[in-house]
């Protein structure tokens, strides 16, 4: 029997990585774990004690396909609180986790050989899915020069050169931590709508910045057609839960509703409606406590950097990780991240993840742990690069 060839993509190295590790950890060796960008302590008090009641009073059914409306309105209120935008909750799409997004944001405003731009380094699950779609990936080299994102130069480049029908910009980004500033993406938004180019705005580590950096969202432009995707994975910890949503333009409301009941019916009827109570006040304070813990080992992390001699370095202005070069080792990151776990008992994930042509001299650091744990890693990578042979 055949395999399609759409289901022909690489798979994601962090697995890999985590399951090395684990499986060392498991071997009784001690691991310091940074290579997944799991959030510090999971879900909130708050959110668990109300899945524990939901749990006790069997609510926990089926639900509307794109959400139910409590939630919906929650999110919508969220809008409100955080960027002042006065948003319909008819417009908003509760869907399973943001990966269930981005599939319901891809099959609804792209077509079978449509051009999508994604930026490189980037997630790699972009690319991975609109490909197996039967889309066309135009992928942007985004290094120091653009803060490793997008331009409009680019954009206009790639327009001028075969056509593009959509963009993936991540504000802030995985796996490099830089942002858009508004301005930035302000000019993005004008830009694809002036092209009719429709803009995905992954905006799932919003709420996590750091030095005053200011995460401004696509859902302000109306009338721009850009589809938000956000998540309560990140800044809410509730990563298990698989939960995100999706912010749509008005045309897209209908397919999305419309696709959603027949992808997965609906999300998880129980993460639901906890989720509501992550938008309470005492949802936000427990997710601002987790953010500062991230600070603190961003700061320890960047302090240290001197200890560390890594080449270069994407600035860390949200999310919780540190993309570094290592190439100076003469080893490609594949093979340095496998012998540091093996050698130093630390688990970071190869750069080959993100960026496929120039990825191979370079790793991610997820700090989403507490200093004294980052810390430790650090320790280790310095003495072990000390004595490293090639």
């Amino acid at each position: 029997m055949k395999v399609s060839r759409r289901s022909l993509v690489p798979p994601f190295a962090v697995m890999e990585v985590l399951a090395a590790a684990n499986a060392r950890r498991d071997a009784g060796a001690s691991v310091v774990n940074l290579c997944a960008g799991q959030p510090l302590h999971g879900a909130s008090p708050v959110v668990r004690e109300r899945a524990a009641a939901l749990l006790a009073s069997g609510d926990v059914g089926y639900t509307e396909a794109v959400g139910v409306p409590r939630l919906r309105r929650a999110i919508a209120e969220h809008y409100g609180r955080w960027y002042d935008v006065d948003l319909d909750p008819a417009r908003v799409a509760v869907t399973t986790g943001s990966s269930g997004g981005f599939l319901l944001a891809f099959l609804s405003a792209f077509d079978p050989g449509d051009r999508v731009a994604v930026a490189r380094p980037g997630y790699p699950a972009y690319k991975n899915i609109l490909r197996s779609l039967g889309l066309e990936v135009v992928e942007l080299a985004c290094g120091p020069a653009t803060r490793y994102q997008p331009t409009v130069e680019q954009l206009t480049a790639a327009y001028y050169d075969g056509g593009l029908d959509g963009v993936v910009a991540a504000s802030p980004a995985n796996p490099t931590g830089t942002m858009l500033t508004p301005q930035e993406l302000a000019a993005l938004t004008a830009w694809c709508a002036e092209y009719d180019v429709r803009l995905i705005s992954d905006e799932i580590y919003h709420g996590i910045t750091y030095d005053g950096a200011e995460a401004a969202t696509a859902a302000a432009a109306t009338d721009a057609g850009a589809v938000v995707v956000s998540s309560f994975s990140k800044y809410w910890a509730m990563t298990g839960w698989r939960l995100g949503w999706l912010v749509l333009p008005p045309d897209l409301v209908g397919p999305v509703d419309a696709l959603a009941g027949n992808v997965a019916l609906c999300p998880p009827g129980l993460a639901q409606h906890a989720a509501v109570a992550a938008l309470t006040p005492e949802g936000y304070a427990a997710a601002e406590a987790e953010v500062a813990v991230y600070a603190a080992s961003r700061s320890l992390l960047l302090d240290r950097l001197p200890e560390l001699g890594w080449r270069q370095v994407a600035p860390p202005d949200g999310a919780f990780y540190l993309y570094a070069d290592v190439s100076d080792s003469g080893l490609d990151s594949v093979t340095w991240c496998a012998r540091l776990l093996d050698e130093a008992g630390v688990a970071l994930t190869p750069g080959t993840d993100f960026d496929a042509v120039d990825g191979d001299g370079w790793v991610r650091l997820a700090f989403a742990s507490p200093p004294d744990v980052v810390a430790e890693a650090v320790d280790r990578i310095v003495a072990w690069q000390s004595r490293l042979t090639t």
